[in-house]
């Protein structure tokens, strides 16, 4: 079995690079959306608690099974420690033997930004240069490398309410290799909207916020809602969401986590896999306001371990260790303990 721990993950990452494999994994989530009806599905399993939330989130198709078990806890951030923290399995669907164990708390990160990425390809026009971030906590790095992948981004707006966070986000950016990109930092949300093709938001806050309404809403606007979702957490007012032409993941999963829990109608709200596939259209008008309420599924993880376990063969990446005995006799199980 493949150990990948934070070391060995970071190492994956410099020696491929952040940019290059979040284009791998937005290629393998397109990969795999595209053969959607052949995973098994469900929706996650959480456990929450009045200071954050604990999940499960399994997901397979006849050659693997992958789960993630992942953590939402805003409070964390108070005590230096994390808000999100995951690690993650695959295993082979044969044998049912696991194939590796893998940290997942940066695979998560990119993983989410990937999405968002998949997304906006099939959603947002093809010129959006203007995006807007809303929140630059842990996610905010990760959303501007995938979305700048796919769109031609050369101007970021950003806003938070801590203005640590933003320079932090101003630092980091500083040091990526996008040329030709203006940072402009917001005083609020309304004004970091103003201008913007494309919105990102990205909260951690567990209540009921209206970050956009109708008054944001631009023609042609793209809107990524993606912020750590459950029940009774949303960003978008209702009205927004009136507003747009909706698209999400699992469906089954939104309707009870998602911004579309303030609908009682979900008839309307499309699939991603869908447009992927052409069953459904997304943006039929330049002047469409699209909205992906994307609470994250566990076939993004899927796709992220398979992507990980494949580079981490490639590259020689990662630690075996004996997780499973190795048995002369499979049915003698007792005398591999005590011999």
């Amino acid at each position: 079995m493949l150990l990948v721990t934070t070391h060995e993950f970071k190492q994956l990452i410099q020696q491929i690079g952040l940019s290059q494999f979040t284009s791998q994994l937005i290629n393998q989530l397109e990969k795999d959306f595209s053969h959607w009806e052949t995973f098994k599905k469900s929706p996650r399993h959480a456990t929450h608690y009045p200071h954050g939330v604990i999940e499960l989130m399994p997901c397979a198709d006849d050659v693997y099974y992958s789960f993630k078990y992942v953590n939402g806890h805003p409070p964390n951030t108070e005590v230096n420690k994390l808000c999100v923290a995951a690690i993650g399995q695959l295993s082979e669907v044969s044998s049912g033997y696991p194939l590796m164990l893998s940290e997942m708390t940066w695979l998560t990160a990119i993983r989410t930004a990937a999405t968002a990425a998949l997304g906006a390809k099939y959603l947002a026009r093809a010129d959006s240069k203007k995006l807007a971030i809303v929140g630059c906590g842990a996610q905010a790095e990760f959303q501007l490398i995938a979305l700048a992948s796919v769109l031609p981004v050369t101007t970021v707006y950003y806003f938070d309410i801590a203005s640590a966070a933003m320079r932090k986000f101003e630092k980091n950016v500083a040091t990526m290799q996008l040329p030709r990109l203006t940072l402009i930092p917001a005083s609020s949300i309304d004004s970091c909207l103003e201008e913007a093709d494309v919105v990102v938001t990205a909260t951690a806050c567990k209540s009921r916020q209206q970050l956009i309404t109708s008054a944001n809403l631009r023609p042609g606007m793209h809107i990524h809602a993606m912020g750590g979702d459950c029940p009774g957490k949303t960003e978008i007012s209702r009205c927004a969401l009136d507003a747009s032409k909706i698209f999400v993941e699992y469906l089954e999963q939104t309707r009870e986590e998602g911004d579309i829990q303030q609908l009682t109608d979900h008839s309307s709200v499309v699939e991603l896999w869908k447009v992927i596939t052409k069953a459904r259209p997304g943006r039929t008008d330049e002047q469409d306001i699209t909205l992906f309420d994307s609470v994250g599924f566990a076939l993004e993880d899927y796709s992220a371990l398979c992507l990980t376990y494949r580079l981490c063969e490639e590259y020689g990446i990662g630690q075996s260790i004996d997780m499973i005995p190795e048995l002369g006799d499979p049915k003698d199980l007792y005398v591999g303990l005590v011999n």
